[in-house]
């Protein structure tokens, strides 16, 4: 599993810019980007809806049981699960083998449409992390503690040196 991105805020407005138009064109509530250890990439929509730490922690979950269960029935894995509620309902679609997109919708949308979309977005937000890997935090992180203020945070703290 690779590592979260470092993301800087052109990307994070790539992400919402890509996220935003996902939830315009299906009329969903909410929107999560994560990793599969359940870890928040992204996210976009009404984030009041949920804690959306818990969500993206049980959907790794979800998706990796379900991954087992695939593989009983000779699959590699399911990617894609959908549930139903009374009211809000979830999809969930595997967006490569690192990554997974959450939506949350009620029954202002179909579950058809926000499948169809998510294919697309799914492949866009793939793209975009693809990108994001090959860029390096060296570049986004380019000092040293010398750089930092001279507060002693990285001073020797050795009794010496005092």
């Amino acid at each position: 599993m690779n590592a979260i991105p470092v993301l800087t805020i052109q990307d994070v407005a790539m992400l919402d810019g890509v996220l935003g138009d996902f939830l315009k064109k299906t009329e969903a509530e909410l929107t999560v980007v994560i990793d599969r250890g359940g870890n928040v990439i992204s996210q976009y929509g009404d984030m009041e809806l949920m804690d959306v730490t818990i969500i993206a922690a049980l959907a790794a979950g979800s998706f990796a049981a379900t991954r087992e269960l695939a593989r009983r029935i000779g699959e590699a894995e399911f990617n894609a699960l959908y549930h139903q509620g009374n009211g809000s309902h979830m999809f969930m679609n595997s967006i490569d083998d690192d990554t997974i997109m959450i939506t949350v919708f009620t029954s202002r949308t179909t579950v058809g449409l926000v499948r169809f979309y998510s294919a697309t977005t799914a492949q866009n937000i793939a793209e975009i992390l693809k990108s994001l890997q090959h860029s390096s935090p060296t570049d986004l992180l380019a000092f040293s503690p010398k750089d930092m203020p001279a507060a002693g945070i990285f001073a020797d703290a050795s009794p010496a040196a005092s």
